[in-house]
């Protein structure tokens, strides 16, 4: 009577290794393209949100506000924390990108008249390759040579 193998030989398995390893050749390199452009987007969304959360913090306390953590969730809405971007957002990182805050000029009465938000990756190249910038034209800009500024081109 002669035995029955059970099992794979090695030369199988090492055949389905390497097709594994062919398919993640592949697919590694889409997924942190595809995670760069969703941090990119979030990035997008997030100065989207401060602009609009700017202007209504602008037109209930009649100046723009001094710093990005002035419009910042607290117990009860104030000047100073004004409860209009999550706590995430007002820490200036989100999604793989760094926010900076530039308060603009000042009139008479110390009211902020504007200011400009900068974008840019925490890892340039790993959680993006583009540069972000707002004013409070709403107009969002993008660059991808550095740091974005007014003189960038406007995303569409």
């Amino acid at each position: 009577m002669r035995k029955t193998q059970k099992g794979f030989s090695l030369i199988e398995l090492l055949i389905v290794v390497a097709i594994i390893l062919i398919i993640a050749a592949i697919a590694i390199p889409n997924l942190l393209r595809s995670k760069e452009a969703s941090n990119e987007a979030s990035a997008v969304g997030s100065l989207r949100t401060i602009n609009t959360a700017s202007v209504t913090f602008s037109t209930t306390y009649g100046t723009y506000p001094p710093a990005l953590t002035n419009l910042s969730p607290a117990a009860t809405a104030t000047s100073t924390s004004a409860d209009l971007i999550d706590s995430v957002l007002a820490t200036g990182t989100k999604s793989g990108y760094s926010f900076s805050w530039s308060s603009g000029t000042t009139d008479s009465n110390g009211n902020y008249l504007n200011y400009s938000i900068t974008a840019q990756p925490v890892t340039p190249g790993t959680t993006g390759q583009r540069y972000f910038y707002t004013d409070q034209s709403g107009v969002i800009r993008a660059s991808t040579g550095g740091m974005a500024s007014v003189t960038s081109t406007p995303l569409s």
